[in-house]
């Protein structure tokens, strides 16, 4: 056969002209808005129906409550790639303490866990949530308990119980573990920042009741105890004072067959608490009980799990040594700040407890302070105290604020207003968004210069770039924030 020579073809070349900034930027938001509205589409097309409790998603379109497959991510609010499934944790993750200076103001939240539970379920929910606040300036001190059914939106995941913030952060092995969400998830539902934690288990809490000689405590009412353990018979208890060793301290506090449940379960914890510090704080045994500190502390360190140091630990003791009872004001989410419901969680039925926010709001300011207290916010983590005193002289100014949400964060603008208000007592009379920004920045309309000093020490803003003064007495508005990228992990 005859060989042919085919003539050679050769292909135009073609030159790619680079894209200039403007254009990258333009491809980059129609992808992801393209991307994102074919989500939304199909989210939409599936799961369109009629929901009966305003604000509440569908349980069997939006793994209401995370119980099965929710979206998980990270502090910033970016998924998490791919499709996680639980690892069961070896141990819960301590984080590190933060610094406290010994003049802000501290809320820690207590985490009561059954032990037993990790057996069977690796990641067990919180059975207790209170949150406890010390103010060292006013020597007063204050605990809040949070009912485990209340329902509530858990941070990167979706509504759920309170209960299973714990679970979801242990089970999907996220950054600080179940303490680090349940820390986030109680701080944005009270509207508080929550500097530490204290996990406390079953087993470790009965050995410390033990430890310290059992507790006295006023029964109200004849109740039936059930113990935890094997071969442990329920046992009745009758009106009157009580010495309670470890085993019925706890049998006692967890007791919430009675005519109002969990709030009345709440109000013996709360009794439980003050017991041990009536104990513990006595003139005869606190000296004794700083001397054993650092035993007992290594002795139980399987059981408990905190980022307080121990260093701090013993200075708050000794501080709440010195604040009488009638200056430790107490709350409880009862069932008139809440109303009951009932939806789905994993394809059971399930009541879980739908919050009323402004009754919330009024405990909360009870007791952590009028409009979240001064010392409420960062400044008591990194211990700021000029701050606090900015914020004094800004709300004299009382500022007319209007937040500008500059980032991919749908929410952010709406949780600061929700922050300054509640948190600090400051007025957003307008909201709204803004183009793209990495740094927060400040347009200040009218001459309130201590409330621009008390955001730019909020927000850690230390460059004259990001003000931009901008007089008019016809505006609306004193001032303008423009939220950035770096104000994501500042807004709880």
């Amino acid at each position: 056969m005859k060989k042919i020579n085919l003539p050679k073809l050769s292909m135009p070349k073609i030159k790619f002209k680079r894209p200039t900034l403007g254009q990258t930027i333009y491809w980059v938001i129609g992808l992801s808005l393209a991307i994102s509205l074919f989500i939304f589409a199909r989210g939409f097309f599936v799961c369109f129906n009629l929901a009966n409790i305003p604000g509440t998603p569908l349980a069997n379109c939006a793994n209401a409550g995370g119980v099965s497959g929710p979206i998980i991510t990270d502090p910033q609010g970016t998924p998490l790639a791919g499709n996680p499934t639980p690892a069961g944790p070896a141990a819960p993750v301590d984080l590190p303490p933060p610094s406290w200076d010994g003049g802000s103001r501290v809320n820690v939240l207590f985490i009561g866990i059954d032990s037993r539970d990790w057996e069977v379920e690796r990641c067990p929910r919180s059975d207790t949530m209170i949150v406890f606040t010390i103010d060292p300036i006013t020597k007063t001190a204050g605990m809040l308990s949070i009912p485990r059914d209340m329902w509530v939106n858990i941070p990167g995941s979706d509504y759920g119980r309170i209960n299973q913030a714990y679970n979801l952060g242990c089970a999907y092995n996220l950054p600080g573990g179940g303490p680090a969400l349940a820390m986030q998830t109680a701080s944005q539902f009270l509207g508080v920042p929550i500097n530490y934690y204290a996990q406390v288990d079953f087993d470790t809490f009965i050995q410390m009741i033990d430890t310290i000689g059992g507790i006295d405590v006023l029964v109200k009412e004849k109740l039936i105890l059930d113990p935890i353990g094997e071969g442990m018979d329920h046992v009745a208890i009758t009106p009157g004072v009580r010495h309670l060793t470890g085993w019925k301290a706890l049998a006692y506090a967890r007791t919430r067959h009675t005519a109002n449940g969990d709030v009345d379960r709440a109000q013996r914890q709360q009794q439980v608490v003050f017991a041990i510090l009536n104990k513990v704080f006595t003139p005869d045994y606190f000296p004794t009980f700083v001397k054993q500190a650092p035993d007992l502390y290594n002795q139980m360190s399987a059981g408990i799990h905190t980022n307080i140091s121990f260093e701090d630990g013993l200075k708050l003791a000794v501080l709440l040594s010195q604040i009488p009872r009638s200056a430790i004001k107490t709350g409880i989410i009862d069932q008139n700040m809440t109303i009951p419901f009932n939806t789905t969680l994993g394809g059971q039925p399930a009541a879980v407890l739908k919050p009323i926010a402004e009754r919330v709001r009024v405990v909360r300011d009870e007791i952590f302070g009028t409009g979240g207290g001064a010392a409420n916010g960062p400044l008591a983590v990194s211990g700021q105290v000029e701050t606090a005193n900015l914020l004094i002289l800004a709300k004299q100014e009382n500022p007319r604020i209007r937040i500008l949400n500059g980032t991919f964060t749908g929410d952010l603008g709406q949780r600061a207003a929700a922050y300054f208000q509640g948190q600090f007592g400051l007025n957003v009379t307008e909201l709204g968004n803004t183009s793209g920004l990495e740094r927060t920045t400040f347009v200040i309309y009218s001459p309130k210069l201590y409330s621009l000093k008390f955001f730019m020490a909020l927000f850690g803003a230390n460059s004259h770039s990001q003000i931009k003064f901008s007089p008019d007495p016809a505006s609306t508005v004193d001032i303008e924030i423009r939220l950035g990228t770096d104000a994501i992990g500042l807004i709880p």
